[in-house]
């Protein structure tokens, strides 16, 4: 509801419980989902969990400014 009536050139989900569960964004803007994997569901050790994390993070560092960078072209 926060953004409801807010312009959006894109709106991008980034896990795959928010392209599936979230409500349907009915604003302005094109709704692009970018899957990554959820970092909370991670098991082993604390070591092991933190990496998950970390790649996640790099993952959508890399991912979506290279999106971004492909619409303005």
């Amino acid at each position: 509801e926060e953004f409801r009536g807010q312009a959006f050139d894109s709106v991008i989900t980034v896990c795959d419980s928010a392209a599936e569960d979230c409500p349907v964004w009915l604003g302005l803007g094109r709704k692009v989902h970018i899957g990554f994997p959820d970092p909370a569901a991670a098991t082993g050790s604390e070591d092991e969990i933190l990496a998950v994390f970390r790649q996640v993070r790099d993952d959508i560092r890399a991912q979506i400014p290279a999106y971004l960078r492909a619409l303005s072209r």
